[in-house]
């Protein structure tokens, strides 16, 4: 059984104190820039066991009369139909979903920001929607000499041409669908502006990795670079408050590098800086809420093999580089881990030697592995669950759950009429034949209420597989790589 690492309950504790504190800190009113994902941080529940992906949004609701949304937006990301790559649709509609998010969460979203705005027509036919919706647009726009020529920038020809964002509660999050959105910039306007009105504010960002108080090559925050291997993203001891209060504390590249900016920033706007380091700046909590190390760093580990596999993938679909690839192998070697240490890759492989097909292989949270082979009826993938909801419910695995006659004329549907080429089902269509299954067969329907025992399990595949698969293991919690090859050798996949 994998440990629990975190306490999830002192998580929420902590960090919504300490974000109040730093809220009195600034006179009463603060800009928190709220990086990474708020709803669905699977990355931090992955490599933290007992993190809950939704604990960022569970925390704001602790604060909920006290908060305001503020969501920015690049205007040049919605030009180019910039695309979130963990969910696949582009940032513009990403903001509409976030505001759904939130408001179904009970938090005002007070308005959206278009960053970097310069009259792009998609921008601008997209704040004239946003308008008709009845949401409240702001405009920031380009500032020549960014980030250097900082008498301009902290002017009223820089942050002065910016709207100012009429904002109403104490605690101002400010976030985005994605990295490079403007939310410091953001921020740092709002400043100038709330300074201009005489109205005392302070700036923070709340970003749960890397963690500032683990080690520098602590697998969690080794994870978080090969999260971020196409960013080039590299952790770093803080040098600054090395020399402000010599501590060691971890952070990473970027921030270490725009520092002396924003000191200088923060000086020319308010007198003074309130920080004396990036990691001053910081409000993040969940280091003090590791209660197993060595639960978090073996499930850390696990989490750097996957992103590897990730970029192999990303790499053989002409979607990644050599150097994300070669910069997670230097992680691994660094973490003194290796592809022998996820114990489905090779019960996967060798599956798929043995009967010169694709195979997959499921780590269950015991440790036993299932395999699952291709056959004439079913893929690698949907044998595999079938084999494993079977094990869960204690049923021999002679016994069918679905019967050829349920199965046939699914495979005769998506051939004859639906224009596909492989009959065989994909996981979502063997669920729902399960499913209707069940109905009659009660070996299938004890089979089928075991599905939610499929979260946390870890699965390794022979092959890529398909988008729809991917989905479908995703959405029931199951940590999947794959080999990066394809089942033929075609050059158009689905």
């Amino acid at each position: 059984m994998k440990q629990q690492g975190f306490d999830n309950d002192k998580y929420l504790d902590m960090q919504s104190k300490h974000i109040m504190e730093r809220i009195s800190q600034f006179g009463g009113k603060l800009y928190l820039e709220f990086g990474g994902k708020l709803f669905d941080d699977y990355h931090a529940s992955r490599v933290l066991p007992g993190f809950k992906p939704d604990s960022k949004i569970t925390m704001l609701k602790q604060l909920k009369d006290q908060t305001e949304i503020v969501i920015a937006i690049a205007a040049h990301d919605i030009e180019k139909n910039k695309v979130r790559g963990d969910i696949g649709i582009t940032y513009d509609m990403d903001v509409l979903r976030l505001i759904d998010a939130f408001t179904n969460n009970g938090l005002y979203v007070g308005s959206v920001v278009l960053t970097q705005f310069a009259e792009q027509p998609s921008a601008v036919a997209y704040e004239k929607k946003l308008k008709a919706l009845g949401l409240k647009v702001y405009r920031h726009y380009p500032i020549e000499g960014y980030p250097s020529d900082i008498p301009k920038i902290v002017s009223d020809e820089g942050y002065g041409r910016n709207d100012y964002i009429e904002t109403t509660r104490p605690l101002v999050v400010v976030t985005a669908p994605g990295p490079g959105s403007g939310k410091m910039a953001t921020c740092l306007s709002q400043l100038y502006h709330e300074q201009k009105r005489g109205i005392n504010a302070g700036y923070a960002k709340f970003e749960t990795f890397p963690i500032w108080n683990i080690p520098l090559n602590h697998p969690v925050n080794l994870a978080y670079e090969a999260a971020t291997a196409d960013l080039n993203d590299v952790n770093m001891i803080d040098p600054w408050h090395l020399e402000a209060y010599n501590e060691t504390v971890v952070n990473y590249n970027r921030d270490v590098e725009v520092f002396p900016v924003l000191k200088t920033m923060f000086e020319k706007i308010s007198g003074k800086s309130p920080y004396n380091s990036p990691t001053d700046m910081g409000v993040n909590m969940a280091g003090y809420c590791i209660v197993d190390d060595d639960a978090c760093k073996a499930a850390a580990n696990q989490e750097i093999i996957r992103r590897y596999y990730s970029a192999m993938c990303d790499r053989r679909k002409g979607e990644g580089s050599d150097t994300a690839v070669n910069k997670i192998k230097l992680l691994m070697e660094k973490a003194g881990i290796s592809i022998g240490d996820r114990p489905v890759v090779a019960a996967a492989n060798i599956r798929a030697e043995e009967t010169g097909n694709p195979a997959a292989a499921m780590e269950l949270p015991d440790g036993t592995i299932m395999t699952g082979k291709t056959s004439t009826l079913l893929g690698a993938s949907s044998a595999l669950i079938l084999n494993v909801l079977k094990y869960f419910a204690g049923i021999d695995d002679s016994v069918k759950l679905i019967s050829p006659q349920v199965i046939e004329p699914i495979m005769d549907l998506k051939v004859r009429y639906l224009g596909n080429h492989n009959p065989l089902l994909h996981i979502d269509e063997i669920l729902i034949a399960l499913s209707i299954e069940a109905l009659t067969n009660p070996a299938a329907k004890e089979a089928y209420a075991q599905l939610p025992r499929l979260a946390g399990t870890e699965v390794h595949s022979s092959v890529i597989l398909s988008q729809v698969d991917v989905g479908v293991f995703k959405k029931l919690g199951v940590n999947l790589t794959c080999e990066p090859k394809y089942q033929s050798k075609k050059l158009f996949h689905t």
